[in-house]
């Protein structure tokens, strides 16, 4: 067992994620930690960059710009999408995450802004992006 974080490490962590006013949005301190093989989506590229170098016993706190964290605001990423191309079957509201498919079969995720009879407007851009994160560690385990 290596006790430092490589690229391609196991990991075992207790991580936070919170808004850069300290708004927790995501934490397994106050349960389970978890488990994450690096270099696999398990967690976002940007994030385990940090992790690398870290070793056990670790307890850091990382604030990540957007560009280093989930990337900037994008306004190219909201859409106006007529409502004909939405299903007509389901009550859509704003604030409402919808998935909606390409050409091609992928799926994209999106926040229905706003809606009403002919059109909504729809957000792609992660719900984190344009926002500076706190992201805290406590490294567990690596192997």
């Amino acid at each position: 067992m290596t006790q430092t974080v490589q690229p391609n490490s196991l990991v075992t962590l207790h991580y936070r994620i919170a808004l850069e006013n300290g708004q927790p949005l995501i934490s397994t301190f106050e349960g389970t930690p978890a488990t994450l093989q690096l270099g696999c989506g398990d967690l976002l590229p940007s994030l385990e960059r940090v992790l690398e170098g870290l070793e056990v016993g670790t307890r850091q706190l990382f604030t990540l710009a957007p560009e280093q964290a989930f990337g900037p605001y994008n306004p190219e990423l909201v859409e106006h999408v007529k409502r004909e191309h939405m299903p007509a079957d389901q009550e859509i509201e704003p604030m409402t995450i919808m998935e909606f498919g390409a050409p091609d079969g992928t799926r994209y995720s999106g926040l229905v802004r706003e809606i009403d009879d002919v059109r909504a407007i729809v957000d792609f851009n992660h719900p984190l992006a344009g926002k500076t994160i706190r992201f805290e560690v406590d490294i567990i385990g690596v192997l």
